[in-house]
């Protein structure tokens, strides 16, 4: 690159020895922050928290509203309406459907068609309960096959280059956390079926909820703490301030960092 193209360099900035590993001036002379459970968190919500609101958790807000107000068939409606709107808006306006609520419309879809075929609630519920325990057999069969889910999933939550996730550190994570949603599903599924045949609809969706979010909750906190050990035996927990949280697993430092 020709010195017209090069940019500038701060002379009060210290050299750092050439090691092979990076011509970058450093960005700060200060100490590297080191991340924590927090910010971690915070750095995932930013990146999926409003994917997780607009798929999971409005969809069961209107449908338990319309179910109060109006009956079962105005949650259906409710509640897979919104899901429609939200894919077909980002269809029309040429935007990327996020995983999430591409598989929440299908699951919504199936559900609500075989919910008003059968003319029962239980089987609307009952669904779901299914397809949690599929989704944690499918989590147990891909660390079986040796491709854990967990892998294909780590990119929608936090930015991951695929040298850092091939890295055996990171591989014996991705095992790890897929055997823990595995078992977070399972567990669901066995409360939510016991909880659906014990309590009235209304009593259930509500007892549903907290459940659900408890157990979810516990489960998320647990994937940040064994995520963020591996990062710091990786070397990948901390970042210059100025670059934020984004870089910290999207540009590894070390060998597989980028010139």
């Amino acid at each position: 690159m020709t010195d017209t193209l090069a940019a500038p360099r701060d002379d009060a900035a210290p050299d750092i020895p050439d090691r092979g590993l990076s011509t970058r001036p450093p960005l700060l002379d200060e100490p590297l922050p080191r991340l924590s459970k927090f910010d971690v968190l915070r750095a995932v919500g930013r990146r999926s928290g409003a994917h997780v609101i607009e798929a999971t958790i409005i969809p069961g807000v209107l449908f338990y509203t319309c179910l109060v107000i109006v009956g079962l068939g105005g949650g259906y409606v409710a509640a897979a309406g919104w899901t429609y709107a939200a894919v077909g808006r980002r269809v029309v306006c040429r935007r990327p459907v996020p995983p999430l609520l591409l598989l929440g419309a299908i699951g919504i879809t199936a559900r609500t068609v075989v919910a008003v075929a059968s003319h029962s609630s239980f089987v609307y519920f009952f669904q779901p309960i299914l397809a949690t325990v599929a989704m944690g057999a499918v989590f147990l069969i891909s660390v079986g096959v040796g491709h854990p889910l967990i892998a294909n999933l780590a990119n929608e939550f936090w930015p991951i280059t695929p040298e850092v996730a091939a890295r055996p550190g990171v591989v014996r994570l991705f095992r790890r956390l897929t055997l823990l949603w595995a078992a977070v599903n399972l567990v669901t599924a066995a409360l939510t079926m016991s909880l659906l045949v014990s309590l009235p609809i209304g009593d259930f969706l509500a007892a549903k909820q907290v459940s659900g979010l408890a157990i979810t909750a516990a489960a998320v906190s647990l994937t940040v703490s064994l995520s963020l050990d591996t990062a710091r035996r990786e070397g990948l927990a901390a970042a210059p301030a100025r670059r934020g949280l984004a870089g910290v697993l999207a540009e590894p430092r070390g060998r597989e960092a980028t010139v």
